[in-house]
């Protein structure tokens, strides 16, 4: 059995740990709504984008965009989200176990083929660790997003894309549903995939529209619900880099949102930990401490019988 000293020791150390897990949950959970309020404004702007693009693709327009166009894999970008710091539970161990899932899917292609984009620093380790040569990307599109870094490197992956330097593009990254749910997406980023951009809600409603609706009166519903100017084909060359770079910005504040909310709950669940280790080491001084008076007593007693 530890002496009391060494049991002491023990309690005094884990409570220095619950004080600084309490003040790092508080310090993420403050930071979790700051970029809470950032994601749940950013989405429905994300979201009517998309309805916007996908309707005008969708329509009978003569418009045709180098985006959209599916050709032959023959070499890839990956787009990893992660964090730059660790104590955020298995935040960062399921981005990396993604991403070596979608590597292995593409393993046939020839390690030069497949390009590596890692967001945050923890996953810039793994692939330099898996073999590969990270491609650069901005140090704080992890910790601290902006549009601006987002949209440049939208912009370079869209002109790779363009160029036939690369015939894919996914993204990997967590979407964040609540403090206790971060959900892993994989997406394909490039080509535009018209039948994922709309979300499940979107495409009923669209559905029931087209059940009400036939032929000539429906596409005119899809196409003259704006009023365009110029013109179409100008309208969507510009509308899709935006939403584009939205995407992959909205991606950005999502990660970054849910490795706040991944920190404040591990941080949560330590210094729960951390409470209930500091009971039992008590429990366990308390006992030793009683033990130890009894042997004291009872060699007072016995020495007074002599």
């Amino acid at each position: 059995m530890a002496s009391l000293k060494e049991v002491k020791t023990r309690i005094n150390s884990v409570k220095s740990t619950r004080k600084i897990t309490s003040a790092m949950k508080m310090v993420a959970s403050a930071k979790l709504h700051k970029a809470q309020g950032a994601i749940e404004n950013m989405l429905p702007y994300q979201k009517k984008l998309n309805k916007i693009l996908t309707n005008f693709l969708s329509a009978d327009l003569p418009i045709e965009s180098p985006y959209v166009k599916e050709r032959e894999v023959k070499r890839v970008a990956i787009v990893a989200f992660s964090s730059n710091t660790s104590l955020c539970g298995a935040f960062n161990a399921n981005v990396i176990k993604m991403l070596l899932q979608t590597v292995g899917e593409y393993r046939t292609l020839g390690q030069d083929n497949i390009l590596i984009f890692p967001i945050g620093k923890k996953v810039d380790e793994a692939v330099k660790r898996m073999g590969f040569q990270p491609q650069e990307t901005s140090p704080t599109l992890s910790d601290k997003p902006t549009y601006q870094e987002a949209a440049d490197l939208a912009h370079r992956l869209m002109g790779m894309f363009v160029s036939g330097e690369i015939d894919r593009v996914e993204i990997i990254y967590h979407h964040f549903k609540s403090m206790g749910t971060q959900i892993l997406l994989r997406e394909t980023y490039l080509p535009i995939d018209l039948t994922h951009i709309i979300d499940e809600e979107e495409q009923k409603e669209q559905m029931n529209e087209e059940q009400k609706d036939k032929g000539e009166a429906e596409r005119r519903e899809v196409a003259n619900d704006y009023i365009i100017e110029p013109n179409a084909e100008e309208l969507i060359a510009n509308l899709i880099p935006t939403v584009l770079s939205q995407k992959l910005f909205t991606a950005a504040v999502d990660s970054n949102t849910s490795e706040h909310a991944a920190r404040t709950l591990a941080m949560q669940v330590a210094t729960d930990n951390a409470n209930e280790l500091i009971q039992d080491l008590t429990k366990q001084y308390n006992k030793s401490r009683q033990q130890a008076i009894t042997n004291e007593l009872l060699d007072i007693v016995g020495g007074s019988m002599k």
